[in-house]
């Protein structure tokens, strides 16, 4: 990429401005920490408009569930198998095509093309004739239940595979059926979405939830800078979330944006940030010394404003004093 010396200036939010040449350096020691990696920065100016784009990280701090649309347009959803999970896993190939697990499950599966009037009746387990070995998953929390696979005769094409992979993603690799469509992400677990630097908060926050086919409305959740001081920032509504990454710098040990209940969460200063990880008792000595220097403070103003009132006292008795002269 060329960075080269720039005079322009980009918005970073409402009313702030800085300059392309000093984006330009912070692109530049973001990029060289994600090298190598997909989460490398691209800029291009389309008509006069500087623009990064790539994407973004946000980690999950959600504390209460969210729901999950259960169809798009009233199809359903097949979960292919995972190396990890017959049946709650959704890795797909490069091409579209279904992984194939290194373990074969065990399943046992009855006829499924006999005639109408076949006598034969399924299986006590299940009435599709399928009896899935069920398990949790470690990196999400789920609500109540696991969820079940639904054998389909027909197999879908690596076409039709890809078109649905776009259209709906999945959360920590998983598709969620009537059963799983109300829950909770594991907290600090990261997705991302693919933004640039002219999208407004809620414009991200739109894009994340429909990613997902979260049914939640975007004005329940915020987005919030939050540093290992403790620091909490939200982003207005005017702010630009990949503008503020990139200032924030690259390493997710210092800072991380989260996507939050705007209700349920309050901003941290870095003022107050500083002392949240201080134990109780040097928390006190500290408001004792704050109460002391109060009182010093409070002391010397009385002083002041008591020589000030004698002065000025003194001064009304002299002119009254004085004889008027004509």
């Amino acid at each position: 990429m060329d960075y080269t010396h720039q005079t322009a200036l980009v918005p970073c939010g409402q009313d702030k401005y800085m300059s392309k040449n000093e984006l330009l350096l912070h692109l530049k020691t973001y990029n060289l920490y994600y090298e190598g990696q997909n989460l490398q920065l691209r800029h291009r100016e389309e008509e006069d408009e500087f623009i990064v784009e790539g994407l973004l990280n946000i980690s999950w701090g959600l504390r209460r569930p969210i729901r999950l649309q259960m169809q798009d347009d009233h199809e359903r959803i097949r979960p292919p198998p995972s190396s990890s999970s017959w049946h709650s896993g959704c890795n797909l190939g490069a091409q579209g095509t279904t992984l194939k697990p290194l373990t074969t499950p065990t399943v046992q599966i009855s006829e499924v093309d006999v005639p109408a009037e076949s006598s034969e009746t399924p299986s006590p387990t299940d009435s599709r004739g399928l009896k899935p070995v069920q398990e949790d998953t470690p990196q999400l929390m789920r609500t109540r239940s696991d969820v079940g696979v639904r054998r389909r005769g027909n197999v879908r094409t690596s076409s039709d595979q890809r078109r649905i992979r776009r259209h709906r993603f999945s959360i920590n690799g998983h598709y969620y059926n009537h059963k799983t469509s109300v829950f909770t992400p594991a907290y600090g677990s990261v997705t991302n979405v693919r933004i640039n630097s002219t999208m407004t908060t809620p414009q991200v926050l739109k894009l994340l939830l429909n990613k997902f086919k979260i049914e939640n409305s975007a004005e329940e959740f915020a987005l919030y800078v939050v540093h290992t001081s403790g620091e909490k920032q939200k982003l207005k509504n005017s702010d630009y979330p990949l503008i503020a990454r990139i200032l924030q710098g690259p390493c997710e040990q210092v800072s991380k944006v989260f996507l939050m209940e705007k209700d349920q969460v309050e901003e941290v200063t870095y003022d107050v940030a500083q002392y949240i990880k201080f134990e109780m008792p040097v928390l006190k000595s500290f408001i004792q010394k704050l109460q002391e220097e109060e009182d010093r403070e409070v002391e010397k103003l009385t002083r002041k404003y008591t020589v000030l009132r004698l002065m000025i006292r003194q001064r009304l008795e002299e002119i009254a004093e004085t004889p008027e002269t004509i």
